[in-house]
């Protein structure tokens, strides 16, 4: 396959007038990749003057979410020339709960990202669990592998700050890339780039490497061009949220309602297959939403955004969820969980994130995953890139499913049985009236629901949840 080398405008960079700096050089035909500073204030990308070559690289990431930025991030710290592509310009939303257990704070840490209060985290002791007429609040465990905490930041933030992290690390970031098809060889089927439209004119560019992560989220493109379609026995959530204002913004417990009731009539009150949560956001509002399965008869008929409006109705009225004190429009989005795509690999294409389906069917947790499963990816390719042959680099990187499944596949099998299990409203409405009023067994709970254990020296119910996930189908 011809390479084609029509020049592009410089990757997002900060605004110094001395211009890009550069890190240590790869391997890479494109040569250095930029290690600028990077800014909260970016120029638009169709603004930099050409620079020729600029579009090859040892691994293209498209998508500039946790997945990708993690990926990314690592991937440069190890010395490959990358190019992180992100479809929209940051700031940007994403539908979130914004909340961050224990297993996301660890990879924030290997990030090297400033956690402290005073750059603008909330902190979290653990959390706080109503239904059955029970309230109980439990601290996230003590443990060797995770921090005693989780933390709270809005997406729109939080997202760029992962990827001004990667950008900073080396990757060479392109905003507003909205990446189409993927180049594909035909003698082999191999992926070996992909055609994006770039900057507000949407010039139509491509971009070559001989691997690329997917970390463009559920819907994921890019995956579908290449064969890979979701599987239709896995669970799928939905999640919708909004803001208010509320004097409840600094609560240090993220709080979760396992009961979620259908009030609107005519006819008696429904318990719907759900859960509800309310996180401080420290800055005056409060993110409210509900989290829905597929596994119920529910699903499809309801419309959860009105659910949501109605579930807030029935709140305390100095908690300030009412319609005047909504400060942004209800939105949703789907949690594709547990391997809902796969394989995780294949001709040159690795799933990361949400495009793999690694979001935890327990607790529909993402964030924590996506970044992992960066972590995991990098570490793969960056042995794969350090082997002489291709059929060497091929097998390195046939791994990446076999860990991905050794890691979490026993876990995610216990989580779709307990996703089947509580499809069932009456299930859920039982277990937390008889649950909630033993707080050892709401300990076990937690740990089990949040994967927070240790894996070697851990207590009694880490052993227990450990041993479940050993033997469980690594499906």
């Amino acid at each position: 396959m011809t390479v084609e080398t029509e020049p592009l405008p410089e990757p997002s960079e900060s605004s110094s007038p001395a211009g890009p700096s550069s890190s240590a050089e790869s391997s890479s035909p494109a040569g250095p990749s930029s290690s600028a500073e990077p800014s909260s204030s970016v120029e638009p990308s169709s603004s930099f003057e050409p620079f020729a070559g600029n579009n090859t690289a040892d691994v293209i990431v498209v998508g500039a979410g946790p997945a990708g930025s993690t990926t990314a991030y690592h991937l440069a710290k190890a010395g490959l020339d990358v190019l992180l592509l992100e479809k929209t310009e940051f700031p940007r939303e994403k539908v979130c709960g914004d909340g961050l257990t224990p297993r996301a704070v660890k990879q924030l840490v290997a990030m090297g990202i400033d956690i402290s209060e005073e750059a603008g985290w909330l902190r979290n002791k653990g959390l706080r669990i109503i239904g059955g007429g029970v309230r109980l609040q439990l601290d996230w465990p003590d443990l060797a592998s995770f921090p005693d905490y989780g933390l709270v930041r809005k997406r729109d933030d939080f997202d760029e700050q992962l990827a001004r992290q990667a950008q900073k690390a080396g990757a060479r970031l392109y905003e507003r890339c909205n990446v189409g098809a993927p180049l594909v060889d035909d003698r082999t089927g191999r992926i070996t780039g992909v055609r994006a439209k770039l900057g507000e004119d949407k010039r139509e560019v491509t971009f070559h490497a001989p691997l690329v992560v997917a970390a463009d989220g559920n819907s994921t493109r890019l995956s579908l061009a290449m064969g890979l379609h979701r599987r239709e026995d896995r669970p799928m959530g939905v999640a919708v949220r909004t803001y208010f204002t509320s004097p409840r913004h600094e609560d240090d417990y993220l709080e979760s309602w396992l009961e979620l009731w259908d009030r609107r009539g005519p006819g008696e009150d429904r318990l719907l297959p759900g859960y509800g949560w309310i996180f401080g956001m420290g800055d005056g509002t409060s993110n409210v939403g509900l989290g829905v399965l597929n596994t119920s008869d529910s699903f499809k008929e309801l419309d959860w955004r009105e659910v949501l409006k109605a579930w807030c109705a029935s709140m305390p009225e100095d908690w300030g969820y009412t319609p005047e004190n909504m400060t942004g429009p209800i939105r949703g989005a789907a949690l594709p969980m547990a391997f809902n795509r796969q394989p995780h690999y294949t001709k040159g294409l690795l799933l990361v994130g949400d495009a793999g389906g690694l979001v935890n069917p327990f607790n529909g947790e993402g964030i924590a995953y996506a970044m992992e499963s960066g972590q995991i990816a990098a570490d793969v390719i960056v042995q794969a890139h350090a082997r002489a042959t291709p059929g060497q680099r091929e097998l390195a990187l046939q791994r990446y499913p076999r860990v991905l499944k050794d890691t979490y596949g026993g876990y995610y099998t216990l989580g779709r049985a307990f996703v089947k299990l509580i499809g069932n409203p009456k299930v859920m409405k039982i277990a937390a009236q008889r649950g909630l009023t033993h707080p050892m067994l709401m300990k076990f709970t937690l740990k089990l629901l949040a994967n927070l254990t240790d894996p070697t020296g851990g207590d009694a119910m880490d052993r227990l949840i450990n041993g479940l996930s050993k033997v469980a189908p690594k499906a």
